[in-house]
């Protein structure tokens, strides 16, 4: 999936198969809705998501909103969900599961490696850990 993040840069975003799965079902609904709306003299949107507000899309305001209508329909705290905690989770576990820093990069848009380190945090509780487990000198003794 080609997605346009911010500051207008893009970036190829690899979709699992049931994203793909869900991508395709809503493609067919949004198609559908598309359809009514050309039958009804109304242009076509270019958008994956598109909306009747002013930008025609799907905005990021908007999104911040439904994830936290999602989160309270789930019984979630919605104070404990918002579209950069996913983010950071989704490179937490990446990381965590032995992703290399640099595909993390990729997969977020970050133009400085830096900015993907902050994520690291993981990586040195994981090492921490490991050696805690592991090594014979940090045997209680």
């Amino acid at each position: 999936l080609l997605v346009r993040g911010k500051g207008g840069k893009e970036r190829l975003v690899p979709l699992s198969e049931p994203a793909r799965t869900a991508l395709s079902a809503w493609l067919a609904a949004r198609d559908s809705a598309e359809e009514r709306a050309r039958a009804a003299g109304r242009p076509a949107s270019p958008f994956l998501f598109p909306s009747t507000g002013r930008e025609g899309h799907l905005t990021r305001h908007r999104f911040h909103g439904l994830i936290k209508q999602i989160a309270v329909a789930a019984g979630i705290d919605p104070a404990r969900v918002s579209p950069h905690k996913l983010r950071h989770a989704f490179a937490t576990h990446l990381l965590a599961h032995g992703a290399d820093l640099r595909v993390i990069q990729t997969l977020l848009g970050h133009a400085d490696l830096s900015t993907t380190e902050i994520y690291t945090h993981v990586l040195e509780e994981r090492l921490k850990r490991l050696v805690l487990e592991h090594h014979p000198l940090a045997e209680d003794g």
